[in-house]
């Protein structure tokens, strides 16, 4: 389990705010308007720590930075190709019951899928 400090307890309710799955970098400037003197290493620490722990998602979407998500829960993302918006996908179908149909002799412990396309406003 992971030991509640001031900074993981602001990180991880700035974070759990927000759907907008922020990188590092806008964590770290929603954080520092509550905790001016926490440094980026201690942002980058602490979403490595949690994320680890499987406390929030981390991201791998397209070529840019890691992406980070407050919800922790197994579910879909989409990322708009043009702005880099990425969205939760809300679905009937649940993504643990994909890993439960996949054929392998590996332990599945989890998977991560993201759609890519255009966002509504960058499809106009």
């Amino acid at each position: 389990m992971v030991r509640v400090t001031p900074q993981r307890k602001v990180i991880l309710e700035e974070l759990c705010k927000v759907d907008t799955h922020p990188t590092a970098d806008e964590l770290y400037e929603m954080v520092r308007k509550r905790m001016p003197r926490i440094s980026l290493g201690t942002v980058y620490r602490n979403l490595d720590l949690l994320s680890n722990q499987r406390v929030i998602q981390k991201l791998h979407v397209h070529e840019g930075q890691m992406r980070f998500d407050g919800n922790a829960h197994p579910h879909l993302h989409i990322y708009c190709v043009k702005c880099g918006r990425v969205a939760d996908v809300h679905s009937n179908n649940h993504l643990p019951d994909l890993t439960e149909k996949i054929q392998t002799d590996f332990h599945v412990q989890g998977c991560e899928l993201i759609f890519y396309g255009l966002c509504p406003k960058c499809s106009k």
